[in-house]
Parts: C-alpha cells; sequence; structure tokens
C-alpha cells in the first residue's frame, strides 16, 4: 500500500487538505484521533499519563483535563519527552493496528502535525506539506478558533519553521489563497500522481522516465529530493545499510543533466532477495543486474519523481 505523510503548521489548512483525500478515496488515519484515543478513560495510557504528572491532569469525572496537561508540558521539554515517551509506542502500536486490516491497495494518508519536528518523513513513501504564511496561518488562528495574538504566535513559533517543512516535502501544497485553490492542487496530484504511484507499487512497476530522459537545466530541488530518497532507503535497508549517496549529475550544484536522482547504496554483506524485499517497501524495484552479478539496479515507481538506485557490497570499512 502507498503511505503518504500529511502535515503542515498550525492554521496552514491540513484538515481541509486531509478531508479533500478522504473525499477521493484514502485512508485518512489522524495521528492527533489516535492519541486522543489512547488516552480515554479506562485505558492504561491515561493511567500511565497520571503516574507521570499527578492528577491534577484530570478532571473530575477522571478523564484527561487536556488544558492542565498542556499547560504542564508546553514550556518544560524534559516533560514534553515524558509524555512522548508515554503516547508514541502507543499511538504506533494502535496505527500498526489499523494498517493490518487494509486492503493492499489502499492509499494511506498519515495526517501527522508534527511529523517534520519529529523527524518521520522516511516513514513513507511521499510527504505532503500543506504550507501558508505566518501571518496568514496567525490571522486564521485568531479569527477562526479564537486565540490570542500572542497565543497563536506562541504556538507557531514553537513548531518547524518553512524552510525545515519545505525541505521535507515531496509535495508542497499552497494554501494562502481561497479554499478551492488546495483543493484543485489536491485533486492533481491524486489524479497524476498517488493513483499511479499506488499501482506501480502494487504490480511491481517501476515507473517510466518519459521526458525526464532529456538533458535539462539545474534544478536546485535535485538536493533535497537525492537526500530524502536516501532517507528511505537507508530506512528501509536497516541494520544492513552502510552508506546512501545522492551521485550523478544531478548530485552536482548548477550541472544541467537528465532530470532522474541518482543513487548509490552500499549493503553489508551479499545482495540478496532480503535486499530486494526491504527496497520494494520503499518503492524500488530490482531493474537488473550488471558486470559481475554482485550489483544491483532499482528503480524507482514513484511517476512524479525519476529515481535510479545501484546497491553495491561492501568491500570494506569505508564501504566502497
Amino acid at each position: 500500500m502507498l503511505r503518504i505523510g500529511l502535515t503542515g503548521g498550525i492554521g496552514a489548512g491540513k484538515s481541509t487538505v486531509a478531508h479533500r483525500l478522504a473525499e477521493l478515496g484514502a485512508v485518512v488515519i489522524d495521528a492527533d484521533r489516535l492519541a486522543r484515543e489512547v488516552v480515554e478513560p479506562g485505558t492504561d495510557g491515561l493511567g500511565a499519563v497520571a503516574r507521570a504528572f499527578g492528577d491534577g491532569v484530570l478532571t473530575a469525572d477522571g478523564s484527561l483535563d487536556r488544558a492542565a496537561l498542556g499547560a504542564r508540558v508546553f514550556a518544560d521539554e524534559e516533560a514534553r519527552r515524558t509524555l512522548n515517551g508515554i503516547l508514541h509506542p502507543r499511538i504506533a502500536a494502535l496505527t500498526a493496528e489499523r494498517l493490518a486490516v487494509l486492503p493492499p491497495d489502499a492509499i494511506v494518508v498519515h495526517d501527522v502535525p508534527l511529523l517534520v519536528e519529529n523527524r518521520m518523513g522516511d516513514a513513507y513513501h511521499l510527504v505532503l506539506v500543506v504550507h501558508a504564511p505566518v501571518e496568514e496561518r496567525i490571522r486564521r488562528l485568531v479569527a477562526g478558533r479564537g486565540m490570542a495574538g500572542s497565543d497563536a504566535r506562541s504556538r507557531v513559533a514553537s513548531q518547524a519553521d518553512d524552510d525545515a517543512r519545505r525541505a521535507a516535502a515531496d509535495v508542497l501544497l499552497d494554501n494562502a489563497g481561497a479554499p478551492g485553490e488546495v483543493l484543485a492542487q489536491v485533486d492533481r496530484f491524486w489524479a497524476c500522481r498517488a493513483v499511479e504511484f499506488e499501482r506501480n507499487l502494487r504490480e511491481r512497476r517501476p515507473a517510466s522516465a518519459g521526458p525526464r530522459a532529456t538533458v535539462v537545466p539545474p534544478d536546485p530541488e535535485w538536493a533535497a529530493q537525492g537526500a530524502r530518497l536516501a532517507a528511505r532507503i537507508a530506512r528501509a535497508l536497516g541494520e544492513r545499510v552502510v552508506r546512501v549517496d545522492h551521485v550523478g549529475p544531478t548530485s552536482v550544484p548548477g550541472l544541467a543533466a537528465r532530470d532522474v536522482i541518482d543513487l548509490r547504496a552500499v549493503v553489508d554483506g551479499e545482495i540478496g532477495d532480503d535486499i530486494t524485499d526491504r527496497l520494494a517497501s520503499a518503492g524500488f524495484f530490482r531493474a537488473g543486474f550488471f558486470g559481475t552479478g554482485v550489483n544491483g539496479t532499482y528503480r524507482s515507481v514513484d511517476p512524479g519523481r525519476i529515481a535510479v538506485l545501484t546497491v553495491h557490497p561492501s568491500m570494506g570499512p569505508s564501504g566502497r
């Protein structure tokens, strides 16, 4: 199944995008909603929170007092780490349960407010970031949610900045204008990339290079695209990975090249079926072997970002 991470700063309009993706057929898993479920009355999660922070974070009926808990952890890094240590494993387990019952052709959108802050991008085939200028987001929070201006600015400042989100984004959705504008972007993404990506993934079919096989002017986004793909490949390879690098012409700043991201992975031990299976989970399928037969070539199935990966066994401590 195709896994898409969806995120955006508070007030950017992420919920609008998530709703549209659900209308188009995506299975949306809302991390905030799961976070509420794991601390519902009677759960071991709520019990753990109460033990860590005291009964002062509970209401009179024994449910979680979110405002009181928020006041405890908002400006206290150690308290926030304690809370995350309680919530994150439980949210991950509940997420895995929801994924386990989905059909193999599902397009899953994981709505995660702090995806960038928690460096979760390499867990998904694609990351969608909903963007709106800071001042517009603050205006929405004040007008739409009734926040005081100072509170809105504080909430915005506590999250990742726009540069960090852009670096994490495979797709940046501009929600600075009217709602219909961002919905049109979502529709194009779904029709032109998500549906074909899922089909290619399920049918184990690498994407066609098409016009990307021709030389084009240098694209400043190539470096970030290569870094994101390298991180996903490294995660998929797990303990077998020695290193993954963005190589070839697109790795050279300012150089005209084919619009194809070339990557090189070095793995510990021989390249066998386990490596192929791990790379398949990241959306890279074997396209052939060459030379002595120990080096493998894999191609991405993402129609929106053509990439070619060569995999080599480690020859020594340097990974060469």
